[in-house]
C-alpha cells in the first residue's frame, strides 16, 4: 500500500518490483489509476500536506479484505510524523518511524546532529535575523522547494525557520540505509523552476554518470554516521550544496523521493531493495548505462478548462482534461534518456518547451 501526496512514481516502482499497489494520494491522476489495483483520494493539499484526521480509516477503506505486505509512504508526512506511528499501529510500515523523521526533518535537530558529527550544515535560526541579507526562509518539514523563499518584512510565519544561503550546485545522493549503515545508490544534479512566488521551486533532476570519488567517499561516511545515530532505514535521499566553500548537507528526506523515476531499474527494482533493507535481507545496487532526467512542466497562467492532449511517451502525471489550474500548477512530468547527463538534461527541458504549446496562454 502506498500513501503520499502523489503516489504515481511509487506505484510505477511497485509494478517494476512485481508488486500490486494500492494507492492513497491527493490526486488519483490517470497514470496512478492505471497503475494501481485500487486507489482513493486523501484529504489535504500541496501547501498543507496530507490531513491527519481519519488517515488510518481511509487506508483501511482502501485495503478492504486484502492483507498488504507493507505501507510505503512518500512525501506529505514530514510535517506531521505522528501519522506514521498511527498507521504503524494498524499496518506494517516499511519505512522510518516518527522518531527518526523528527530527528532528520526538525531543523534544529538536524543542525545539532550535523554539528556533533562534524558535517558542514548552513547556519539556521528559529527567529528572524536582524539583517536578512544572505538568509533563506523555509517551512519546517517542507518538500519540493516551493516553501523556500527570500525573507521579507512583516511578522514571522508559523513553522518557518531561517537558513544561511550557500552558493553552489544542488546535488542529491540517493541511498539505502539499514539502521546502521548507508549504501550509496547514485547522485543527481537538481535544478529549480523559479516562479514569482517560489524562486526555488523544484524543476527537475538528472542522474549523474560521474561524480568526484573523493566527495562520494566523504558523503558516504557522513550518511553512515547519520544512519547509525538516527536509525534511518530504506530508500532515502540527502540534498547537498557543492560549491566554492565545499560540500554542505542541506536536508535529509527519510523516504523514497523525487528522483526515484530516474534511478529505478527493471533488473534491480529499487522498491524491492527498499523492502530488503528494512527486513535485513541482502541489498543490490542497480547498474546504470547512460543517464536519465525528469522534470516537471508547470503552467505559467490560470487555465479554466485544461484541454485534452494526446500525451507522448516519456511523460507521466498528466492533468485530466477539464481540470481547472492556477498559475504555477504542475501539468505533467517529462523524462529523457541520453548517453550523457548534459544531453539528458537538455533533452528533457526541450521536451517541456515543445509540450507547453498545448496549454500556452490564449491557446484553444
Amino acid at each position: 500500500m502506498i500513501a503520499a501526496i502523489s503516489g504515481r512514481s511509487l506505484a510505477a516502482a511497485a509494478r517494476r518490483a512485481g508488486l500490486r499497489p494500492l494507492v492513497a494520494d491527493l490526486f488519483n491522476d490517470s497514470d496512478t489509476l492505471r497503475l494501481a489495483e485500487r486507489a482513493i483520494r486523501l484529504p489535504g493539499s500541496l501547501q498543507t500536506g496530507i490531513e491527519a484526521d481519519g488517515i488510518v480509516d481511509r487506508l483501511a477503506e482502501l485495503v478492504g479484505n486484502d492483507d498488504p505486505q507493507a505501507v510505503i509512504y512518500g512525501s506529505g508526512f514530514e510535517r506531521t510524523p505522528d501519522m506514521i506511528d498511527a498507521i504503524a499501529r494498524r499496518f506494517f510500515v516499511a519505512g522510518n518511524n516518527a522518531r527518526t523523521i523528527r530527528a532528520v526533518k526538525d531543523p534544529l535537530s538536524l543542525a545539532d546532529l550535523c554539528a556533533s558529527l562534524s558535517i558542514p550544515h548552513p547556519e539556521i535560526s528559529g527567529v528572524r535575523p536582524d539583517d536578512l541579507e544572505g538568509w533563506l526562509m523555509k517551512l519546517a518539514g517542507g518538500a519540493g522547494g516551493s516553501h523556500v523563499a527570500h525573507p521579507g518584512g512583516g511578522a514571522e510565519k508559523p513553522d518557518h525557520y531561517f537558513q544561511r544561503f550557500v552558493e553552489g550546485r544542488n546535488i542529491s545522493a540517493l541511498f539505502i540505509a539499514d539502521g546502521k549503515e548507508a549504501r550509496l545508490i547514485g547522485f543527481s544534479r537538481q535544478w529549480s523552476a523559479p516562479s514569482q512566488n517560489s524562486p526555488y521551486r523544484y524543476g527537475g533532476a538528472v542522474r549523474l554518470l560521474r561524480y568526484s570519488k573523493r566527495k562520494q567517499h566523504r558523503i558516504g561516511e557522513w550518511l553512515t554516521a547519520l544512519t547509525a545515530r538516527t536509525g534511518l532505514v530504506g530508500l532515502c535521499a540527502a540534498d547537498f550544496i557543492d560549491g566554492p566553500a565545499g560540500l554542505w548537507l542541506i536536508e535529509i528526506n527519510p523516504r523514497p523521493g523525487a528522483t526515484l523515476d530516474i534511478f529505478d531499474s527493471e533488473e534491480t527494482p529499487l522498491l524491492r531493495q527498499h523492502l530488503n533493507a528494512i527486513r535485513g535481507a541482502v541489498v543490490k545496487r542497480p547498474a546504470y548505462a547512460g543517464s536519465s532526467a525528469s522534470a516537471i512542466a508547470y503552467t505559467s497562467h490560470p487555465i479554466q478548462v485544461f484541454p485534452p492532449i494526446e500525451w507522448p511517451e516519456m511523460t507521466a502525471d498528466h492533468q485530466i482534461p477539464g481540470s481547472v489550474l492556477d498559475a504555477g500548477d504542475p501539468v505533467c512530468t517529462v523524462f529523457a534518456n541520453a548517453r550523457s547527463a548534459a544531453t539528458a538534461e537538455r533533452a528533457v527541458k526541450n521536451r517541456i518547451k515543445g509540450l507547453s504549446v498545448h496549454w500556452k496562454e490564449g491557446s484553444p
